[in-house]
C-alpha cells in the first residue's frame, strides 16, 4: 500500500452494546498496515427532512458528510431489522448524499454485520449493495463476513474473540485496501 487509506466506518445500531459497533472496533485492531479506521458518529443526526436541509444542513448531517468527503473508503458493519437496514444506517447514508456532489460516488465500500440469530445479517447487507448501486460506491464482493450468533463470539467487554471471525473480518479489510488502492490508479 503506497499511500495511507482512510477509512469511515458506521456501525448500524445505536445500541451501547452493539455487537456491530465491537465488529469496528475489531476492524481497528485488525486493519492492515497503512488503513485508519475511525467511527462516525450518526446518533445525533436528526431525521432526514428535506425542509430541515432547505433551511440549513444540520451540524450533525454536515460534520458526516464532510468525513465522508475526506474518507477514501466507507466500512459499514449493520444488523438486520425486519429483513433489511436499520433506520439509523439509512438516515445517516441519506443525510450525507444529498447533492451536489454526494460524496460516496467512487468510494470503495466494505459491509459486515453481526446478528444474535443465524443470518448474520445477510438481507441487510444485500439491501445495503443495493443502495451502494445508486451511490456509484464500488463493495466488495468476498470474503462476506455475516457474523451469525453474535453473543457467542464476543466477551462481555465486546471484544471479538472467535479467530475464524477475525481472519474473515481481516480478509474484508485487506480486500478494502486492495480496492482502495485500485480505484485510486
Amino acid at each position: 500500500m503506497s499511500r495511507s487509506i482512510r477509512v469511515l466506518a458506521l456501525s448500524g445500531s445505536l445500541r451501547k452494546a452493539s455487537f456491530n459497533t465491537a465488529l469496528i472496533r475489531a476492524a481497528v485492531e485488525l486493519a492492515p498496515e497503512g488503513m485508519a479506521i475511525a467511527l462516525g458518529e450518526t446518533r445525533d443526526l436528526p431525521l432526514y427532512d428535506e425542509d430541515l436541509r432547505a433551511a440549513g444542513i444540520p451540524a450533525p448531517a454536515a460534520r458526516l458528510r464532510a468525513e465522508v468527503e475526506r474518507a477514501d473508503a466507507v466500512l459499514v458493519a449493520t444488523p438486520e431489522y425486519n429483513y433489511s437496514l436499520p433506520g439509523g444506517v439509512k438516515n445517516a447514508i441519506d443525510w450525507a448524499s444529498r447533492p451536489p456532489n454526494q460524496p460516496f460516488a467512487g468510494k470503495a465500500l466494505a459491509i459486515m454485520g453481526a446478528s444474535g440469530g443465524a443470518s448474520g445479517a445477510m438481507r441487510a447487507q444485500y439491501h445495503l449493495r443495493q443502495v451502494a448501486v445508486y451511490l456509484d460506491m464500488h463493495p466488495v464482493n468476498k470474503p462476506e463476513v455475516f457474523v451469525r450468533n453474535a453473543a457467542a463470539l464476543f466477551d462481555a467487554e465486546g471484544r471479538l474473540l472467535d479467530p475464524p471471525t477475525r481472519e474473515l473480518v481481516r480478509g474484508l479489510l485487506e480486500a478494502l485496501a486492495a480496492l482502495t488502492s485500485k480505484l485510486r490508479g
